[in-house]
């Protein structure tokens, strides 16, 4: 109702009436002014996700400038924007935007983000790519120091995930001598991987990487001392977002925060003697900076599909791996939902899809990686690493 109606109503009323309807028309009239204010302070104030349009892709990462790390959202993979900084400027032009603590490292984001950081990193994002020129807080990426984007307190990696990586292995164990294995048929794991009728497969397998291997996307790669087998192994990562134990198959995705690229360095040389069957995953996958990852972290709402993701790997510019998530023989929302069967999963903790083809435990003329080599793995949508290989020495700096 107008305060136009209300006043046509009061002199069209009876005499007896006058006093009430002017009250109800007071009241009204004052409601409605009300109501008014406060839809237009709605409009005039933006806040966290109501912005309109499409929304602006952006992925997260660690950074150090001037020697001090800090988290950052980047945008076209090209400008890094410094949370700290930018949400502050936000909150002093946004009044009504609720106040947050910027936080302090990648785990603390990827614990509030869906309650907290989501929608305000999709407002930085669109005020910053919208602007008529970078704000201070906003860097070129080639200006600053690449960090892991993440800090894992625990890494979970795939071993024989692809059809093709893991009949490689067997042809090439064949050219050497060894017997054709003997085909069994696999069985449920009780409480671990309930197999459904007509699987095949065998049950997924992880090994666990140590947090201590993890190096930046750029950092150089070091070779041990005395080690001459060592290869490489591009591989999509994902990334906790959330407290994950006996996740249900169905909802394993509700658990993911994002995507990340890594290189699973591997040391094929052996321990040289058969104790424990000869196997020793610490010796093949644990030397320091066997665990590059990084550049970024896509957050998964802008990863339209991840099982159909291309990966490659190139060493001095010649192609070695080149596949898609699509050929992994357990997807990884079976991974996380297998790990978390095992042990608890928390915010920051990743786990590999495992290794695709073309390694060199598969080629009858293996190339190890070797000083003075350039690795480089890119996964498509996600990130880009570039190493450099040097010889492990006195001086050669790991972190």
């Amino acid at each position: 109702m107008s305060v136009r109606t209300v006043a046509a109503d009061v002199v069209e009323s009876a005499p007896g009436m006058m006093e009430v309807i002017v009250i109800r028309a007071t009241v009204q009239a004052s409601l409605f002014v009300s109501v008014l204010a406060v839809l237009l302070a709605g409009c005039s104030q933006s806040t966290d996700a109501q912005a309109g349009g499409t929304p602006v892709p952006f992925k997260v990462g660690t950074f150090e400038r001037n020697g001090q790390p800090f988290v950052a959202l980047v945008l076209k993979d090209t400008q890094v924007v410094d949370i700290a900084p930018a949400n502050a400027a936000f909150e002093a032009a946004n009044a009504a935007a609720p106040k947050l603590t910027a936080p302090a490292d990648m785990k603390q984001l990827i614990t509030r983000y869906d309650a907290e950081w989501k929608g305000r990193l999709a407002s930085i994002a669109k005020t910053v790519s919208t602007a008529k020129s970078a704000p201070a807080y906003a860097y070129a990426i080639d200006t600053l120091k690449i960090l892991p984007p993440i800090r894992p307190s625990l890494i979970l990696n795939a071993g024989g995930n692809y059809v093709e990586h893991t009949e490689g292995i067997a042809a090439q164990q064949q050219r050497q001598g060894a017997a054709p294995e003997a085909a069994s048929a696999a069985t449920t794991a009780p409480g671990i991987w309930e197999r459904k009728p007509g699987d095949t497969r065998d049950n997924p397998y992880l090994f666990q990487k140590s947090p201590t291997v993890v190096t930046g996307a750029t950092d150089p790669i070091v070779m041990p001392r005395g080690r001459t087998n060592i290869d490489y192994e591009c591989e999509f990562d994902v990334v906790i977002g959330k407290t994950a134990k006996y996740v249900p198959l169905a909802n394993a995705a509700d658990f993911i925060f994002g995507y990340t690229v890594q290189i699973d360095v591997s040391d094929r040389g052996g321990r040289g003697d058969r104790k424990m069957g000869g196997s020793d995953w610490l010796v093949g996958k644990n030397h320091d900076t066997f665990g590059p990852l990084g550049p970024f972290i896509v957050p998964k709402e802008f990863v339209r599909d991840p099982m159909n993701i291309r990966h490659t790997f190139t060493l001095n510019d010649q192609v070695m791996q080149d596949s898609n998530t699509n050929r992994m023989s357990h997807n990884i929302f079976e991974l996380l939902h297998y790990a978390s069967n095992i042990l608890t999963l928390s915010p920051g903790d990743v786990i590999s899809g495992g290794s695709p083809a073309g390694t060199n435990i598969e080629r009858a003329e293996p190339r190890w990686m070797r000083a003075g080599d350039t690795a480089k793995c890119a996964i498509e949508g996600i990130g880009t690493q570039i190493h450099p290989v040097v010889a492990e020495s006195s001086t050669t700096s790991t972190r």
